[in-house]
């Protein structure tokens, strides 16, 4: 996972910079970095953000940088941004997204005679490689748009010239790239999450679209390669990944997941004493959940911000275990003798629930605890994102290979909500959760809780 904030403006940008990109925090936790370009020449710093927040970081970058124009990331695959010497001149380049054929990519220039320098876990740097192949091109933005054609998964590109910036959004639009235009002094900037904007003093304009590649200055900016007309924009940015306060496609992330709960809640006929939120995520689900239900919302979970991130984003599985324990707090007072609807976004791997939260909520004791995903059961990696990387790492495949037996087995029956291997499959993980019960929203009634047209949504998370 990764984010994005890039900037142009008409007096020191460096404010602007430093907290839109820290505003995407939320979308990773290895590597954090910025670029500026002033005097013909750029000024970068790249930390490892795994340990410590961004902000503490680069607070002294923040003191020192200074420049009209400039670049940030938070990523967990590769340390950026990087500065590039090409025939294009120098360049600061930022991407963000899931190269799916690297290696093969990778082997392909270094058989054309192409040297990399930049290595990240005994591998080729991502945004290095797609430097390279964007210097294929004849021009950035040729390059840009043979990059998006050679590669397999999902790219979205920021690159900072002398000219101005360029901002390419990848090539079916499934993960973001928001314009905002600055209110005092008339500056753009582009962003993953298009929350950053408002406490910078800027408004949105206009969101980028599929594979369109456009130019920023300080004045104004212009398409340089038209938007595809099919679009495929990732369903789980407005379940799970992105900030409440944002909005893609103008559809709020909040209002989408208030909708979700109110969903469920249709579905359900529990009788219950509360209904809470798995923070932070979890919260705008069970807002919509007791809103429609009638039963009061309450916070028997806590989550002691500071410090600590998604428990879902980090690499390893012990890091996400730490997190996963320490990040929440239990009230106990809320949760002795309560029958519970416990909301949740959705459950990936389902071994952080079970472990850390449900664990917690019998052991300060509850009498009920109904879970509610709002999204159907994971069933296929993401191929376009680092999120998930084996099927074995998903509840929904362990439940199937523990009722078939084998690992290899058509899954097709287990897709549909109505069919008996469906229902087995989820009593399977309600028991290995150690629930009273569960229950998943349905994908139809996802799509229409988000409002876009199912053909311009990917769902592969779900239907493969």
């Amino acid at each position: 996972m990764g984010g994005l904030f890039g900037v142009v403006s008409k007096e020191n940008c460096i404010k602007s910079l430093f907290y839109g990109t820290d505003y995407h925090s939320h979308l990773g936790t290895e590597n954090g970095g910025l670029a500026v370009y002033v005097e013909n020449r750029f000024q970068q710093a790249i930390h490892s953000i795994s340990q410590t927040q961004f902000k503490s970081k680069f607070v002294d970058h923040y003191r020192q940088m200074n420049g009209m124009a400039g670049i940030g990331a938070i990523d967990d695959d590769s340390p950026q941004p990087l500065i590039i010497r090409s025939k294009f001149g120098t360049f600061a380049i930022a991407a963000s997204g899931l190269v799916t054929n690297k290696d093969r990519l990778t082997h392909e220039l270094l058989q054309e005679g192409t040297s990399f320098s930049e290595i990240t876990g005994g591998s080729v740097n991502t945004v290095e490689l797609v430097a390279k192949l964007i210097s294929r091109g004849a021009s950035i933005v040729e390059g840009i748009v043979r990059m998006q054609e050679a590669i397999e998964g999902s790219i979205c590109v920021l690159i900072l010239t002398d000219e101005g910036l360029y901002a390419a959004r990848d090539k079916y639009g499934r993960f973001p790239l928001a314009m905002g235009r600055e209110k005092a002094c008339g500056g753009y900037a582009v962003a993953t999450e298009s929350s950053s904007f408002p406490n910078l003093g800027y408004e949105l304009v206009r969101f980028i679209g599929p594979g369109e590649i456009v130019l920023i200055t300080a004045d104004e900016y212009k398409t340089v390669r038209p938007e595809n007309k099919e679009r495929k924009v990732c369903a789980f940015l407005w379940i799970y990944t992105g900030y409440p306060s944002s909005s893609y496609e103008g559809i709020s992330v909040e209002k989408t997941r208030e909708r979700c709960g109110r969903a469920i809640a249709r579905q359900d006929h529990v009788a219950a004493d509360l209904v809470c939120g798995i923070p932070d995520s979890g919260v705008g689900h069970a807002l919509g959940y007791a809103a429609e239900s009638r039963i009061p919302y309450k916070r028997p979970l806590v989550k002691y911000t500071p410090g600590y991130g998604r428990s879902y984003t980090p690499p390893s599985q012990d890091i996400r275990d730490l997190v996963a324990t320490m990040k929440l707090s239990a009230v106990h007072d809320i949760i002795k003798d309560s029958r519970m609807i416990v909301c949740d976004d959705s459950i990936v791997r389902g071994t952080q629930l079970k472990n850390y939260t449900i664990k917690k909520l019998w052991e300060n004791g509850a009498r009920e605890i109904h879970i509610r995903a709002a999204c159907p059961p994971l069933m296929f990696t993401c191929l376009y994102g680092s999120s998930t990387r084996s099927p074995s790492e998903l509840a929904a495949r362990r439940a199937i290979q523990a009722i078939e037996g084998k690992e290899s087995v058509d899954i097709t029956p287990y897709l549909d909500c109505r069919s008996a291997e469906y229902a087995r499959m989820v009593e399977w993980i309600r028991n290995d959760l150690n629930v009273t019960t569960l229950k998943y929203l349905n994908i139809d009634s996802m799509i229409e809780a988000i409002g876009l047209p199912e053909d311009q949504l990917c769902l592969h998370c779900w239907r493969g």
